[in-house]
This record gives C-alpha cells, structure tokens and sequence, in this order.
C-alpha cells in the first residue's frame, strides 16, 4: 500500500499537470478525461467537463503526484472546490541542486516564502506556493533531521 499526494482542481487540472510535469522532471505523465467513458443518458456532461481531467498521474524521481478536475456536479456532493494551506506537498532528502532547480521551476508564478537556502537543519530548505495555490516545502536533509532528534514511542 502507499500514501500519495492526490490534488483536486476547479478546471485546471490539464494546466497543472502539464506545469508539474516540467517543474518536476516527469518520467511519466497519464490522463483520462471524463469524456473518454461515453455519457451516461441520465446525468449527461457538458463538453467543458467532457474534457476535464478525470484522473492523472505524473511519476518523477521515484514519487507519483496524482491530480484531477472537480466538476461542478461532483462540487455539489463534495463542495466547492478551495486553496488553502492545512496540507502541502513536502520534497524531502533530495540533492540541494535537485531542490533548487525545482524550486525554482514551481515558483514562476507563485509566491516563495522561504527562498532556499542553507539553515542549521538543512544544506537546502525553502518553501513557496505556487501558482494553484499549492505550497510546497523542501527540506534536502529531513530524514537525517528526524533520526537524529528522540524517537517518539
């Protein structure tokens, strides 16, 4: 089993995948569109959510990033769909060079909080929002960190 992150859009979803997928070097981008399985008579799509991104997949350095749109007959179950900062996407123990150039690939039309640099529990921490509203945190030495304080438990 593993834990993923999967991020939801309001009709962007095509947009981000194809942002993340360059800023985050993809190996591998997959999508399907709500259009692709046929309409069900009963609870018919309109072309603009025909052509939403009902499931994607983009697998980079050994991690998957998972995205899809939200239609709006979806938003009416689920509710509307919002940025906000209770989660963010963490990129840890990679090479400061490896986040730098990441960071500054995901930071072009966003807003950084942190540029990164160098602190006393991390050769390479910074954090950003980008332009979805996305935050993300780069910590190059976050598991070294976690090993070296006390175990809880």
């Amino acid at each position: 089993m593993k834990a993923i992150t999967y991020l939801q859009f309001n009709g962007r979803a095509e947009e981000a995948l194809d942002f993340y997928g360059k800023a985050l070097s993809a190996t591998s981008v997959k999508m399907v569109r709500f259009g692709d399985f046929g309409q069900d008579p009963n609870a018919p799509l309109s072309e603009e959510e025909q052509n939403m991104i009902m499931e994607s997949r983009i697998e980079f350095s050994g991690s998957i990033l998972m995205l899809s749109d939200v239609p709006p007959f979806m938003q009416a179950a689920t509710g509307t769909i919002t940025n906000g900062n209770a989660a963010l996407i963490s990129i840890i123990d990679a090479e400061p060079e490896m986040n730098k150039r990441i960071f500054e690939k995901l930071s072009e039309g966003g807003t950084v909080i942190m540029p990164i640099s160098s602190m006393p529990w991390s050769a390479s921490f910074g954090m950003l929002v980008d332009k979805f509203g996305v935050m993300w945190k780069f910590n190059s030495e976050a598991s070294k960190f976690l090993d070296a304080t006390n175990q809880i438990g």
